[in-house]
């Protein structure tokens, strides 16, 4: 398999869950301006869409969109701890929450990078934000993770909430989001993930 990615864009995620599944992969950066891959591809040839991830299996299929990589790769293991088996009432509560992740969270940020948007609309945009980490902030309460135990929702979360010193917005103005964060950044699969990363060079 190949993963197409980007740095600090969400397909992070998709590879923090190869690396906890222990799965052989290769690694591909993405320019995300020039559309250009390390191997020299053009990207769009990959991926129409033009963006990562995307996941290239073995037999030249083309996943994208995370939250079905991830949940691809989980049942590729059977028995792992990463997501509940599927058809069962948990692995909806998992499906709520990657769709949770996916139009409040990654997409609610998606405004504040543009830099075009005047001062006033981002603030607006910026609010609905805080207002969605108050929310999860409440989820966490009663436990360490979203759904318990670590599983490929939180590697999203963890994907998606790093952006948030880019908008200024202090993830310590809510302790149990940051001692979340801290949790998963320990995990030894997300610091390989994010070491591999960084080890790239940039196209």
């Amino acid at each position: 398999m190949k993963l197409y990615f980007a740095p600090m864009t969400c397909s992070l995620s998709p590879h923090i869950v190869l690396r906890e599944l222990d799965l052989p992969f290769e690694l591909v950066r993405v320019n995300n301006q020039s559309k250009r891959t390390a191997d020299g591809r053009d990207f769009r040839d990959i991926n129409p869409k033009g963006y990562v991830a995307a996941l290239e299996l073995d037999n030249g299929e083309v996943l994208t969109e995370g939250p079905a990589i991830v949940q691809f790769l989980v049942d590729h293991v059977p028995g792992n701890a990463l997501a509940p088996p599927p058809g069962t009432w948990a692995r909806v509560r998992l499906q709520e929450h990657l769709n949770f992740i996916s139009t409040e969270i990654h997409g609610g940020s998606a405004p504040l990078f543009n830099r075009e948007i005047a001062p006033s609309t981002q603030a607006i945009f910026k609010d609905k934000l805080v207002k969605r980490l108050d929310f999860l902030s409440q989820t966490l309460v009663a436990q360490d993770y979203l759904m318990g135990t670590f599983g490929v929702a939180d590697a999203y979360l963890f994907s998606v909430l790093k952006w948030l010193p880019v908008f200024n917005i202090d993830i310590e103005d809510w302790p149990l989001l940051a001692g979340y964060m801290r949790r998963i950044a320990e995990r030894p699969g997300v610091q390989s993930a994010i070491a591999a990363e960084e080890a790239t060079q940039p196209v």
